[in-house]
């Protein structure tokens, strides 16, 4: 089987974008081609101002672009030439029909499989399609079948599953480096080769015992898995820093102490405000919904407790500044630091912020908000969701105002909170901040990243998950 020379990746979106610009970096002899309908998208690709922000990203498109690796929006030509297909489109959740607010939308997935058949021309021989996006159990199968009920002489396709493990904000680095690439494929000679083919473009840089394949659906589900359990272990920690709020213990503590156990492990047990991001939510939702459909609910209802715990504690949060600023913000300033849903990422998708301000509009708080990869554009869209501001968007407007630094978004505010655990909100001068605020001066660390008892010193009321900073004497009852 002749290797790979030419890939094709339609989507130039969060995954699709970065994957393919550290493929073509490490596989100079490939060219590589990320196309997408949208015309400012790709614009913004060929231009130095990328429509995403990874750091690392931009320097890796600099050094391949105009060489091996090329953004474009001609698609049929991209497909044509192309010995392999990444599938890297949208899959979101559903908003009607069956499944709606569960199941995955594949409408995207559908119609990049229609477009793959209906531009493959007669005599082009083989073409590997790869499924890339986060999709539900056997949808590679959907995609063969569209596939081989259009396909034209001297064509033969055949369908891989390679998810992706990538984390906003260390993407690059993931690539890099990754723990384990996924190839799924059917378990034939043809499929065999297939899953070779692909496995022989990641050995450019991924060690061969990094490498691992098995069958389509197992490939599928284990992404769905992967982000299920990151996700519950948030929840976990994140039920406990309630407990330690009633207790008056300190939930870093019992995550350290927790950790220290080799069976757990350190990682995701950092108690926050709560998950966010494109794929956490909307991949359990996915996953619960296939349960049912299988026909087991205690599966379903044990997932969908992950998310229903993920909505109270942002509930829990901004109720809390509700209760702390005596009960009633109507017309008070309340300044959010961070929008994004995670550090080092402008993705607000899903993001704890919008929830938390959703919350605080609908008390009547007028909200200063400051982002140093956000956009007012994209906050404002955010906010304007018929799901966050059902009966009047136009007052978001009047309500909400975006700064492009922090000093001047805290100014007069009743209270600071932390949403987003950037490293620069560490280094700001809090005692600037407090000598501009309303007092009593209040500060609500969501992502439990500042100093408290320097900000206690400086004069703020402090405020932070899983931990009480100012010790209550409380009857406790265990019986």
């Amino acid at each position: 089987m002749s290797p790979i020379r030419s890939i094709c990746c339609l989507g130039a979106g969060y995954v699709g974008g970065p994957t393919c610009c550290i493929m073509a970096q490490q596989c100079p002899d490939i060219t590589v081609t990320v196309v997408d309908k949208s015309v400012e998208r790709i614009a913004a690709w060929n231009s130095s101002n990328l429509p995403i922000y990874e750091p690392g990203l931009q320097e890796v498109v600099e050094e391949c672009r105009g060489k091996n690796l090329h953004f474009s929006t001609d698609i049929e030509q991209a497909i044509k030439q192309a010995d392999l297909v990444f599938i890297c489109v949208n899959t979101p959740t559903k908003t009607f029909g069956l499944g709606k607010g569960k199941a995955a939308d594949l409408k995207y997935v559908e119609l990049a499989a229609r477009m793959i058949a209906d531009t493959v021309e007669e005599g082009q021989g083989r073409k590997i399609v790869v499924e890339k996006s986060t999709v539900p159990v056997k949808a590679a199968e959907s995609i063969s079948n569209i596939l081989r009920h259009n396909i034209k002489p001297g064509v033969t396709f055949q369908v891989l599953s390679n998810p992706e493990f990538l984390a906003e904000g260390t993407a690059i680095e993931d690539l890099l480096k990754p723990d384990r690439v996924l190839i799924g494929g059917e378990e034939t000679e043809e499929g065999k080769e297939a899953i070779s083919a692909l496995g022989e473009v990641y050995r450019h840089w991924v060690p061969q015992e990094r490498i691992i394949t098995m069958n389509t659906w197992s490939s599928e589900l284990s992404k769905l898995a992967a982000n299920a359990f990151l996700a519950q272990r948030i929840s976990s920690i994140n039920s406990m820093s309630a407990v330690c709020e009633a207790t008056g213990a300190d939930v870093s503590e019992v995550a350290e102490a927790i950790g220290r156990d080799t069976r757990i492990g350190p990682k995701f047990l950092q108690a926050s405000v709560g998950f966010g991001g494109s794929c956490f939510q909307k991949d359990i939702l996915n996953l619960v919904y296939i349960s049912e459909c299988l026909n087991l609910p205690e599966v379903a209802e044990y997932w969908s407790q992950v998310v229903s715990f993920n909505n109270f504690q942002r509930f829990r949060f901004s109720q809390r500044i509700v209760e702390c600023l005596f009960n009633t913000i109507t017309d008070k300033k309340i300044c959010l630091f961070g929008f994004a849903f995670k550090k080092n990422t402008g993705d607000t998708r899903e993001s704890a912020a919008i929830y938390i301000a959703k919350h605080l509009l609908d008390e009547g708080a007028r909200l200063s908000i400051y982002d140093p990869k956000v956009t007012q554009q994209q906050m404002m869209m955010e906010l304007t969701q018929p799901n966050i501001s059902p009966e009047s968007p136009d007052r978001i407007h009047n309500l909400v105002t975006c700064h492009s630094d922090p000093y001047s978004a805290a100014e007069g505010a009743h209270a600071v909170v932390v949403c987003t655990e950037w490293d620069e909100f560490v280094a700001l001068d809090y005692a600037r901040i407090y000598n501009t605020m309303t007092k009593p001066a209040f500060l609500f660390d969501g992502r439990k990243i500042l100093d408290h008892e320097n900000l206690i010193k400086i004069g703020f009321h402090v405020e932070t998950i899983g931990k009480r900073l100012h010790r209550k004497n409380i009857e406790r009852s265990w019986n």
